[in-house]
């Protein structure tokens, strides 16, 4: 099953993007500026409590999704400056994905993210709307990093 997110856009230069994106290890200074405790907003909330179980290296990322479990993934491929795709490791669910980003102008760029997941076909009916939603909502957030700071 493939999903694709909107396009996001993202007022960055595509060069900026990738550069972040593209060593895992800059999510560290993105985790560290969350602010501790209710920002009132219980979906923002929600994303900060899963981003504390976040843990990466340069090529990697884990991450504690409950009731799932951790879930881990691996940088495969590198197309600089236009992509970045990921396989599945450790993971309930076999999948691949990847983050394409497009120049706009020099300081802006867009985004889409793909998954190809291994989804049984009983449970793709099950998996498919929820599936969609997580990736627009990480589609969100990533077309929200101060990638530029």
């Amino acid at each position: 099953m493939k999903l694709e997110s909107a396009v996001k856009a993202v007022p960055h230069s595509q060069r900026a993007v990738y550069d972040t994106l593209s060593d895992l290890t800059h999510l560290k200074s993105l985790k560290d500026r969350i602010p501790a405790g209710s920002t009132g907003n219980a979906e923002m909330d929600e994303v900060k409590d899963k981003l504390q179980d976040l843990s990466f290296d340069k090529d990697s990322m884990s991450i504690n999704i409950s009731p799932v479990g951790n879930v881990s993934m691996r940088i495969v491929d590198r197309e600089e400056p236009k992509m970045i795709k990921f396989e599945s490791e450790k993971s309930p669910l076999k999948f691949k994905f990847w983050i394409q980003m497009l120049p706009v102008e020099a300081t802006t760029s867009k985004l889409r993210l793909t998954i190809d997941a291994d989804v049984p076909f009983f449970a793709k009916g099950m998996v498919e709307k929820p599936l969609q939603e997580a990736l627009e909502k990480i589609a969100d957030m990533m077309a929200m990093i101060p990638y530029e700071e």
